[in-house]
């Protein structure tokens, strides 16, 4: 009997992919697309306001760049490609006189995903060892349900600050605070 295989796509063949007309959003889950809803409105603008006080704070020190739902390499052979809501790259990890083209080859210092739902945060959690285990530093899971930012400086080390709580950058982006209610102002 003979078996039919899957041809996987690399994280390179990925990054050539036209985006979506109907304005999905996809990753690559182990050399194969997977396709999401766009995300809604709530999360849009909760996922701005993060970038731009991430990105007010970054630039003008040059310490390195932050994007949006850039992707990020997160394994290979077979490769997948998530698509953090935000990411930080310092410097130090990506120089700013390199501009990559497609995703760089080289973990993010912070990865921020953006949740909603049950089904966001089970999805967060999913890419959050995938995160580490490539080499980012730290990962926020913003929900935006609850209202609160849960702070992951390792897969078992976890911390949910409120509304009310101030958020620091850490060892990642030293210096950088919020008050975690300004991500859902």
């Amino acid at each position: 009997m003979a078996t039919i295989t899957e041809k996987l796509m690399t994280a390179e063949e990925f990054s050539r992919l036209p985006s979506p007309k109907d304005g999905s959003k996809q990753e690559l889950v182990r050399g194969v697309v997977i396709t999401m809803p766009p995300p809604g409105f709530e999360h849009g603008t909760v996922q701005v306001n993060i970038s731009s006080l991430l990105n007010v704070y970054v630039r003008p020190r040059k310490l390195g760049r932050v994007t949006v739902e850039s992707g990020v390499i997160t394994e290979r052979d077979p490769d997948s490609v998530r698509g953090p809501d935000v990411a930080f790259w310092s410097k130090e990890r990506l120089p700013l006189d390199i501009k990559p083209k497609g995703y760089p080859d080289v973990a993010a210092d912070l990865c921020v995903e953006v949740t909603s739902d049950r089904v966001g945060l089970r999805r967060a959690l999913e890419k959050l060892k995938e995160y580490f285990e490539r080499g980012v530093r730290l990962v926020w899971i913003v929900d935006a349900e609850q209202r609160t930012v849960t702070v992951h400086r390792s897969v078992e080390e976890a911390e949910v600050l409120p509304e009310s709580a101030t958020l620091s950058g850490g060892e990642v982006l030293p210096g950088f605070q919020c008050k975690v209610a300004d991500f859902f102002a």
